[in-house]
């Protein structure tokens, strides 16, 4: 049987050469007793080699040929895509099972490696000083402008989307997460709610707003990241859950006199594993400062919280403005707007992802749960699969901007006035984030990350011509 397969095999594996070139065919194999020989063939025009890769027995072959492979005409053959290119991504795959546990965005091997070089950290020099930021208790100082920019661009999109929203309408489903940007919903059936094997599943819709559009889950926040990173099961209802993105530009540097949080001037010690900070806190006397009848404290006096509420809904209210009369400088028009929304959702996500790279985000692998800090909380809250084992306790990973802010994929919608998506052509129509469909159907112009994905390039069929198209 080995002999038939080899044979079988080394007339698929024939590369043939004219005189005087190289041959080179890159593989990627686990093999075992190969042998090699040649046989050479005159002819009265030219001489050919003929290089035969013969294998009695072989376990595993992987072949692949990339850019590598060329030969002497400066010729090159490609079978494999560039994955990397930022200017191509292709339609988000279906949403996960409920069983499978996320992919993590970082290789197990290298977590375990690092794991590995920390625990030999330590052991070689057990009290140190942490001196990279912000894992010492400091704060990077080139990102605290960048929180600032998302806290900005964040409110912006969601003024922007209120607007939007009333000229350009958003359909959800009833019985599941499916969202729609236009006056119709499609026909495409994709609906996993309850009784959806009734439906065909298809989609039952309503009317949505700007929660359906794009959604900010919520996190605990953390007074002291460095010195209390973990929430206890006990204080669930006494910690505050605040967007994701707005713990995350707070510990990066955000100041919000509603939610205060510990800022450190000197470096935290690790001592065998432990965080301790000697640094010495002071303390203000209340005596003292009471005693001045012209100093008033808005923040400890009692009569005055109504003048903090003031002082928070005036920043607001002048946030909003500042948004008005640029909104107004640059135009009142349907599409100058969308195209500010536009340009803020994109601030905010690339200022987002520059902060991950140095401040920690943590969510489950199971459910849609999401913490800011250098480790989870210990909320027995997690209901997805496998949750008995853990008591009801989340199974922290790395997290993504996915996970940090929910896009939330919608069918592209290249004409308005053309009828509904049709369920037999889904596989022509591409898909966007609802911010970037939402803005496009407003006038802005379809940026150059999402080209590819909304399949622009694609002609897609009429509804009668489906049984023409394979």
């Amino acid at each position: 049987m080995n002999k038939k397969l080899a044979k079988a095999f080394a007339r698929k594996i024939v590369i043939l050469a004219g005189p005087g070139s190289i041959s080179l065919f890159p593989l990627n194999a686990n093999l075992s007793r190969c042998v090699w020989f040649e046989e050479t063939q005159k002819s009265p025009h030219n001489m050919q080699r003929r290089i035969i890769w013969k294998t009695c027995h072989f376990t595993r072959f992987h072949c692949r040929l990339d850019q590598k492979a060329c030969f002497e005409s400066e010729r090159t053959l490609t079978l494999v895509c560039d994955a990397d290119d930022p200017l191509y991504a292709d339609v988000p795959r279906p949403p996960r099972k409920i069983s499978e546990r996320k992919p993590y965005s970082t290789p197990m091997k290298v977590l375990i490696q690092r794991a590995k070089e920390e625990k030999e950290a330590r052991k070689a020099q057990p009290c140190r000083m942490l001196e990279e930021p912000p894992d010492n208790g400091l704060l990077v100082p080139e990102l605290v402008e960048v929180a600032h920019q998302v806290y900005r661009a964040r409110q912006s999109v969601l003024f922007g989307l209120s607007k939007l929203l009333q000229v350009v309408p958003v359909q959800r489903c009833r019985f599941c997460s499916e969202v729609h940007i236009g006056h119709a919903g499609h026909e495409i059936r994709t609906c996993t709610g309850p009784n959806s094997g009734f439906r065909s599943a298809s989609h039952v819709w309503k009317k949505g707003g700007v929660q359906d559009v794009v959604s900010f889950p919520k996190c605990f926040h953390l007074y002291d990241r460095v010195g209390k990173p973990r929430v206890g099961h006990d204080e669930r209802y006494r910690i505050p859950r605040i967007p994701a993105i707005l713990e995350l530009c707070i510990q990066a540097g955000l100041e919000i006199d509603e939610y205060p949080t510990k800022r450190r001037t000197r470096p935290v010690y690790c001592i065998e594993g432990r965080i301790v900070d000697f640094e010495m806190v002071k303390k203000m006397d209340e005596m003292d400062r009471n005693s001045y009848p012209g100093i008033v404290d808005p923040l400890v006096d009692p009569d005055v919280g109504t003048n903090v509420e003031e002082l928070i809904n005036s920043a607001s209210l002048s946030h909003t403005n500042c948004v008005n009369k640029s909104s107004d400088k640059v135009g009142k028009s349907l599409t100058e707007l969308s195209g500010i929304t536009m340009g803020s959702w994109f601030e905010m996500i690339s200022g987002a992802k520059k902060i991950m790279e140095k401040y920690s985000v943590k969510t489950c692998g199971y459910c849609l749960e999401v913490q800011v800090g250098p480790k989870g909380h210990k909320v027995r809250m997690c209901k997805a699969s496998k949750h008995q084992s853990r008591n009801g306790l989340h199974a922290w990973q790395e997290a993504t901007m996915e996970d940090l802010v929910g896009l939330n994929y919608v069918w592209h919608v290249r004409d308005v006035n053309c009828p509904a998506l049709d369920n037999n052509l889904k596989r022509y129509y591409g898909k966007a984030p609802a911010v970037v469909e939402l803005c496009v159907q407003a006038g802005a112009p379809v940026p150059d990350e999402y080209r590819s994905m909304m399949r622009l390039d694609v002609a897609s069929p009429e509804r009668d011509e489906v049984d023409l198209v394979a």
